[in-house]
């Protein structure tokens, strides 16, 4: 499948809509009132280091997306590359959507002389993980989440 990825645009509002409720749902995540409006709003500051592209068909049609930001790694002295959200449709996966959207991260990082991409999955999120698994053995390290006080 020929895919193009491209920085979401303004236009592509109603696009990235789609593709931010469907990967809450996918999560069973309900973001809280404004949340969209928020992160639309760290995509479209070009003063804000986050970052969306849309991968398309070459119909026209949206696949997928990834989202990602800098991060600071005190122990490396540097500022790594954290891709934050990979979703694809579900017609997508399985045909290389999702690895071009990780490759094209990859390469900005690389540009811009970050040591790493780092990301985060479901330990369920089995068919994702097939292809995390592709990259790298999945890290030794635990997530905590914890409401701040």
């Amino acid at each position: 499948m020929t895919v193009t990825i491209r920085p979401v645009a303004p236009q592509d509002r109603p696009v990235w809509d789609g593709f931010f409720a469907a990967y809450a749902a996918f999560y069973h995540v309900t973001p809280p009132d404004g949340a969209a409006e928020a992160v639309w709003g760290w995509i479209q500051d070009p003063a804000n280091p986050f970052w969306c592209d849309i991968a398309w068909d070459a119909e026209g049609r949206a696949l997928g997306f990834v989202q990602y930001q800098l991060m600071h790694r005190s122990l490396g002295g540097s500022m790594v590359c954290y891709l934050s959200d990979l979703f694809t449709w579900p017609e997508a996966r399985g045909q290389g959507v999702g690895r071009a959207l990780i490759d094209h991260v990859r390469v900005f990082a690389r540009d811009r002389g970050l040591p790493n991409v780092r990301w985060l999955t479901q330990e369920s999120n089995l068919v994702a993980r097939q292809l995390y698994d592709s990259y790298a053995p999945r890290s030794e390290f635990v997530l905590y989440s914890v409401p701040s006080v």
